[in-house]
């Protein structure tokens, strides 16, 4: 298909895929809906599903380089349907976006795919696993064991990948709920990469080594129409920890929130609305918005009341639905390094 008619596709789609990645919305008439208390099979759910109205397969990777300077680099696969039926080839409802992002401290590279269902431009495969959008990719033999690619027009990185720890089902059991009234995900993550690679920058070529985390999840009502965006992070703790939090914030100024903490060996802790705070200390014009650009998080209960930091503000994902990505520094009661993600600041 042409990039024009692709984009006519695209617009069509306009509500339900802006409402799926942007918003989520609140329409899943005819699309499956998680339940509470389905168990997650493996391999499978590394695999679309395309009953759900939206999926994604979310990477991002705190990286040093030999250089001594901090990079970070981001690798999704969107998937949104269109509706609820099974067409085949160019009648699938399947609808694919690819991004990548990778951010030095003065720089940020931004690239995007967009690609239809069902005729091989883009998909997901469980066992061996690939995921892949053109000549972007995600794969390997299996989760575990990975090599990412991807390219724009003034950058590109070639990553291995291997997971020294097993993956995390976020909420209760991979069933995580994103707000008052219910509405809910599936939801895991591989937060245990360790990584090594190279990053093609326009000054030249970099190696970089670090950690990366994965998170996967679909849905098709996930989002309640009170919530307007939400503030994500994925955290890597001294010792070993690791931490995801979000907020999803609504239009009354209040924010429903949740989480879970990871102990080194994987063993994961979930916590509910009202236990994890999130407060913007410090916002910047970014791309003509006022983006918090650092953030208070705190977690009373397990002692963390910390700093993050961007490595850059500029971490702008100037996407067709745009948002802000990027790598942060944590200080206070913990150290470490993480990803922020923000969406919603219009």
């Amino acid at each position: 298909m042409n990039v024009k008619v692709l984009f006519i596709w695209v617009l069509l789609s306009g509500p339900a895929f802006a409402q799926g990645f942007a918003g989520l919305g609140t329409e899943a008439s005819g699309f499956a809906r998680p339940e509470r208390g389905q168990v997650l099979s493996f391999p499978k759910d590394h695999g679309a599903h395309p009953d759900y109205r939206i999926e994604w397969w979310y990477l991002t990777a705190n990286l040093k380089g030999e250089d001594g300077r901090d990079y970070g680099v981001q690798w999704t696969l969107f998937r949104s349907a269109l509706a609820p039926d099974a067409g085949q080839g160019w009648a699938a409802p399947q609808i694919w976006m690819g991004h990548a992002g990778l951010t030095t401290p003065d720089r940020h590279f931004v690239a995007e795919r967009l690609a239809r269902g069902g005729v091989g431009q883009a998909g997901v495969t469980a066992a061996p696993f690939r995921a892949w959008v053109d000549d972007w990719q995600m794969a390997g033999a299996t989760l575990d064991d990975l090599r990412l690619t991807a390219n724009g027009t003034d950058f590109a990185y070639d990553l291995g990948l291997k997971a020294d720890g097993p993956l995390v089902l976020q909420g209760d059991g991979g069933y995580s709920v994103k707000s008052a009234s219910g509405q809910a995900s599936f939801y895991y993550s591989q937060p245990f990469y360790t990584v090594d690679g190279v990053l093609d920058l326009p000054d030249g070529p970099v190696r970089v080594s670090g950690n990366a985390w994965l998170d996967r999840e679909w849905s098709s009502q996930p989002l309640d129409e009170t919530q307007r965006g939400w503030d994500w992070v994925s955290l890597h703790l001294e010792g070993g920890v690791r931490m995801m939090g979000f907020q999803l914030r609504q239009t009354d100024g209040g924010a429903y929130t949740s989480g879970t903490w990871i102990m080194p060996d994987g063993t994961a802790e979930p916590f509910g609305d009202g236990v994890l705070t999130m407060t913007p200390l410090k916002t910047a014009k970014v791309n003509g918005r006022d983006v918090p650009v650092q953030w208070r998080v705190e977690l009373p209960g397990r002692g963390v009341d910390v700093t993050l930091g961007a490595l850059n503000n500029a971490a702008w994902m100037d996407t067709l639905f745009p948002y802000w990505e990027g790598p942060v520094g944590i200080s206070g009661s913990h150290t470490g390094h993480g990803y922020l993600e923000m969406t919603g600041y219009d």
